[in-house]
């Protein structure tokens, strides 16, 4: 990170060592009125910006760890994080990393933590009903044999850069995010309504329309889930500014949540969740092949 401010007297690097498996050191020097700071660690790390950009706060990327479908009899099963430790960087002899199992589907709970969502009813509120539908799809999923991980599966905070960037760094066929609502009944598939394009600086693409390769095939997903949906809920498609759908880079859809029929309360229904699953589901596995190539 480089900031610029009024020439100043040249400071050598100053160098501060941190006791931490994930940021290792910090390095900070002053050139002629450019200050850089260089944060070292062991794993990817990811700064955000808060307090009109005065507070910089550095932290590594969301873990995450894949669950995979029970073996046979016999057969070892394991799961692989979605970052591999650091070696031994004084072993001269580098041995290559394992291989990674690639996750098809990354499941994303929205809201978290302080951030509550929408109020569904008294004792309801929408980080809770997100979680259990993103929990629903995963079991679902990896009944099926198809590796799939939730970005937040407790009730912790994550702002929307740190739900996209850990979604890209799994490198899933298919992002889905969760919302829910009181709002209407049935449930909405929604891809991403991109801003317009940035004044363009080859070889960087804007973040704000990160999605825009991958929206052609975010629609053909889409329109699977959406009829897989219709055989049991009211649904339709619509595109929206929803964040982070622009920032993905993978094929990537919404999903919220209205209860089965309007007043129904049926949200927090164990029976409805698992018809959702079921249906998002059988909708993702019709455009399985069709994802894996996009990818």
């Amino acid at each position: 990170m480089v900031f610029v401010r009024d020439p100043v007297v040249p400071s050598g690097p100053e160098t501060t060592k941190f006791d931490s498996n994930a940021i290792t050191s910090a390095t900070f020097q002053e050139n002629n009125g450019a200050a850089e700071l260089t944060v070292g660690g062991s794993v990817p790390l990811l700064a955000s910006f808060s307090n009109n950009g005065r507070t910089i706060t550095i932290a590594p990327v969301p873990s995450a760890t894949v669950t995979v479908a029970s073996p046979p009899p016999g057969v070892t099963s394991t799961t692989t994080p979605m970052v591999p430790a650091a070696g031994n960087l004084g072993n001269t002899q580098t041995q290559p990393p394992p291989p990674m199992r690639r996750i098809f589907a990354v499941i994303d709970a929205s809201h978290g933590g302080d951030e509550r969502g929408a109020v569904l009813s008294d004792k309801l509120v929408e980080k809770d009903i997100t979680l259990a539908f993103a929990r629903r799809l995963r079991e679902e999923l990896l009944n099926r044999g198809i590796p799939a991980l939730i970005l937040r599966d407790s009730d912790n905070t994550m702002t929307l850069d740190q739900r996209a960037s850990a979604s890209n760094s799994a490198r899933p066929a298919l992002y889905v995010a969760f919302h829910a609502t009181n709002s209407g009944a049935g449930v909405r598939v929604i891809t991403a309504a991109m801003p317009a394009p940035p004044q363009a600086h080859p070889p960087f693409l804007s973040w704000e329309v990160a999605q825009s390769q991958w929206l052609t095939t975010s629609q053909a997903a889409a329109n699977s889930v959406a009829m897989a949906l219709r055989k049991r809920l009211p649904t339709r498609l619509l595109s929206a500014p929803l964040r982070p759908l622009n920032n993905v880079t993978s094929p990537a859809i919404a999903i919220e949540l209205g209860p089965r029929f309007p007043d129904a309360g049926d949200l927090s229904s164990g029976d409805y969740q698992q018809t959702v699953a079921i249906a998002v589901s059988d909708g993702m596995v019709a455009v399985r092949d069709k994802l894996e190539a996009a990818r």
